[in-house]
């Protein structure tokens, strides 16, 4: 599946033999699968085991959490609504989202 992820990443981006793309990633068992195909023009490159710090991605679970916390679900689709309510809200607010991700080592565009 990842692989097939990773195929449609480069054809969106255009990565290939003109245009060279590193993606960052965890070591998740999905990203180091022995047989995974990497396209061409895409690496594959790794944080530190046992970093989340480093990994922006990671500092959106207490955003996320905090709509969830102390609630009692009574199904799998209430827990699922009150998560997708929470990210439609923190989807309109890029400046909370930034707050929490941004780091200053991480690389910005202007």
């Amino acid at each position: 599946m990842f692989g097939a992820l990773l195929e449609a990443f480069a054809r969106e981006v255009g990565a290939g033999p003109d245009k060279h793309v590193i993606l960052v990633l965890d070591g998740a068992g999905s990203h180091v699968a022995k047989d995974l195909q990497v396209p061409d023009g895409i690496e594959l490159m790794f944080l530190p085991a046992y970093s989340p710090e480093l990994q922006p991605a990671e500092h959106l679970w207490p955003l996320t959490d905090e709509a969830l916390v102390n609630t009692h679900f009574e199904t799998l689709d209430d827990l699922d609504e009150a998560l997708a309510e929470r990210c439609r809200i923190l989807a309109d607010d890029p400046d909370q989202i930034r707050a929490n991700t941004l780091f200053h080592w991480w690389p910005r565009h202007n």
